[in-house]
């Protein structure tokens, strides 16, 4: 309580006590002993003249609104114009009672009490929604990591190991072959067509191992396998694809690899399925704040219902993707003009993935 006069003093805790307030009060009458007691008492509630001798209601405010801001602030004074009144507020006053009114002082605590306990239950569910957010994340994170290894290994046993087998089965029926009576055309043609069939089995071994992954992209890089996938996108659907790279390649880190690629992959495959259209133009670059991939179509232009669409797992796994590397996603559609989806991720960001782990 910051009051110089006794009296006063006096009948506002007389009138706390007949509203059946309980409460342990410190009084105070100028700034150094205020500023000292907010320390010492921790207040869970100030009440406070607005015109002292060596001291003003704005300081008083302002001081405790820098050291608790969260605890409510009421003016009990004698006098205020409704113009000083609204300020107060402005400032973050929490009420203000006249002298004269001590019937709403009562009424007030209450209410100021149970607001700031209300915030304070509010902040503390945000703060556990924030680190359910977090851990959530960091369990997407590892998953998606240990999905792209998944997809490493069974891409390369798929390749090495089954392609080793199918090679090796050629080789033999090859063989075999060979040695058939010549006088037996309809063997050798079984042969023949059974070589076909392992060569086309062969071909489908590479082609799932490549869709689940690309071996340029690890070998040869981002950009490598930017325009591989453009080049197969242009020969599976006959839509022109172009990329135009003004990157300047250094090593990057594979997350970052994936993040730009699956999103990539995931464009085009919406291109095929939604955006009817011809034409798909690609620009990979370096800005001066953080490295941008840009995929435009001239399809039918996605609207806004379907960029919102909280449905849509496609565009969530998109958004999400780039948010693990803290970057982000933006669409943008112009009715029967296209759709221009671009993936940003901050050069900060980059340096981060770039150091190395202390794990």
């Amino acid at each position: 309580m910051l009051e110089d006069d006794d009296s006063d003093a006096q009948i506002v805790q007389h009138t706390l006590q007949r509203g059946n307030v309980n409460y342990i009060a410190q009084r105070v009458d100028n700034k150094k002993d205020f500023v000292r007691e907010l320390d010492k008492f921790q207040p869970n509630l100030i009440l406070s003249d607005f015109s002292l001798p060596s001291f003003d209601g704005y300081s008083a405010l302002a001081i405790a609104k820098e050291k608790y801001p969260d605890v409510p602030f009421i003016f009990v004074t004698g006098t205020l114009g409704e113009e000083v009144a609204i300020e107060t507020l402005k400032k973050g006053a929490t009420d203000y009672v006249l002298k004269q009114r001590l019937t709403r002082l009562v009424p007030s605590v209450h209410r100021a009490l149970r607001e700031a306990q209300e915030r304070a239950e509010r902040r503390k569910a945000e703060e556990q929604l924030r680190q359910s957010h977090k851990q959530l994340r960091s369990l997407s994170v590892y998953l998606q990591h240990v999905r792209e290894e998944e997809r490493i290994k069974i891409a390369r046993e798929i390749h090495d190991e089954l392609g080793q087998q199918l090679t090796g089965l050629k080789l033999q029926l090859t063989w075999l072959d060979s040695r058939l009576p010549k006088k037996t055309p309809a063997l050798h043609e079984k042969a023949r067509t059974m070589a076909h069939g392992i060569d086309e089995t062969i071909q489908a071994v590479r082609r799932i191992a490549t869709e689940l992954r690309p071996g340029v992209l690890d070998s040869a890089g981002l950009v490598a396998a930017i325009e591989w996938q453009a080049s197969e996108f242009q020969k599976k659907t006959g839509i022109h694809c172009r990329v135009q790279s003004s990157v300047k390649e250094t090593i990057w880190d594979q997350d970052l690899n994936t993040t730009f690629f699956r999103i990539f992959q995931e464009t085009l495959t919406n291109v095929i399925r939604h955006a009817n259209a011809t034409k798909v133009e690609v620009r990979f670059m370096e800005t001066a704040n953080a490295l941008v991939l840009e995929i435009r179509d001239n399809g039918r232009g996605i609207s806004e219902a379907e960029i919102n669409n909280t449905k849509s797992i496609g565009l969530l796994g998109m958004r999400e993707r780039a948010a693990l590397l803290g970057g982000e996603v933006r669409l943008r559609g112009e009715p029967k003009r296209g759709t221009t989806v671009s993936v940003r991720v901050p050069r900060s960001q980059i340096q981060k993935l770039k150091q190395p782990s202390r794990d």
